[in-house]
């Protein structure tokens, strides 16, 4: 969930909702002549308001503009779990961000700590998705950004997203390929809930792991579509109890109702175990 940076009682009250990340922006929310207080509130805010087991990002502006080195270093010093890049549009660039990152982590003493989350919002940057994807060790998730790239595509939005189609299957693959997370972009209409339910469909059967949103109204539409069915959660588990069951006797054949059951769907019980338990349906002894 988008918060702006610039908003102390936005950032005081964010974790209240309970999204999975709250992202501090920098960035865009923030005008030039508020960027260095801005980032003052985003320092303090890491640092004093118990935010609990919520992962948090923070926004940073580009390194090419006179505050993204500033933002670096002062995220990193409050303990930020990820920096998220925007506007990325080549491997270099990532380069760059970690360098940053880890002259600040050296300084500190805590070498590793930090994550990095790109956002993909031109065509070069889509082009170069996956140089972006396996640029840093440090990278754990590719993000689109659509309206910047709307712009650059010389199109704007559609109800159906018929224009975001090949840069969100790109992302994806580039993501998958690359072993990390692959984040879909907002969506800005807080009267029209029907058509973000759908876009949130769509997105997750092409693949996402999550989609970013700037009001909390928008997270539970985004929880019920990812959150496992209660009979694909059964079917999963039944499939995990047969795995286990095979590598007790030291059997390599996996077989459910008489089935063999190939590694595709080992994978997929895993995945629907794994976001049940993300979704808080599950706990992890429950399938231990």
């Amino acid at each position: 969930m988008f918060v702006p940076g610039n908003n102390p009682a936005m950032m005081q009250d964010a974790f209240i909702y309970a999204p999975d990340s709250i992202m501090l922006d920098l960035e865009d929310s923030v005008t030039m002549h508020e960027k260095d207080a801005a980032r003052l509130l985003v320092y303090n805010a890491l640092k004093t308001i118990d935010y609990g087991d919520i992962e948090m990002v923070v926004r940073i502006n580009p390194l090419s503009t006179p505050y993204g080195k500033k933002d670096v270093e002062a995220v990193v010093k409050a303990g930020v779990d990820v920096i998220r890049m925007p506007k990325t549009e080549t491997a270099e660039e990532v380069v760059e961000v970690e360098q940053e990152i880890e002259r600040v982590e050296r300084e500190i003493g805590c070498l590793g700590r930090t994550k990095i989350m790109a956002a993909i919002e031109s065509t070069l940057g889509v082009v170069n998705a996956y140089a972006i994807a396996t640029a840093s060790k440090r990278m754990m998730g590719i993000a689109l950004g659509a309206e910047d790239y709307c712009a650059n595509l010389k199109t704007q939005r559609s109800p159906e997203g018929t224009e975001l189609l090949m840069a969100r299957q790109t992302i994806v693959v580039a993501a998958r390929a690359a072993g990390i997370d692959a984040l879909d972009t907002v969506y800005s209409n807080l009267n029209d809930m029907d058509t973000f339910r759908k876009e949130v469909e769509l997105i997750k059967q092409l693949g996402f792991d999550g989609k970013s949103i700037i009001n909390p109204r928008q997270i539970e539409i985004v929880n019920e579509v990812f959150a496992p069915k209660e009979k694909d959660i059964e079917k999963a588990r039944t499939i995990i109890a047969a795995i286990k069951e095979a590598e007790k006797r030291g059997s390599g054949v996996i077989a459910v109702n008489g089935k063999m059951v190939d590694r595709p769907v080992v994978i997929r019980a895993e995945r629907t175990i794994n976001l049940a338990i993300a979704s808080g349906i599950l706990k992890k002894e429950d399938v231990l």
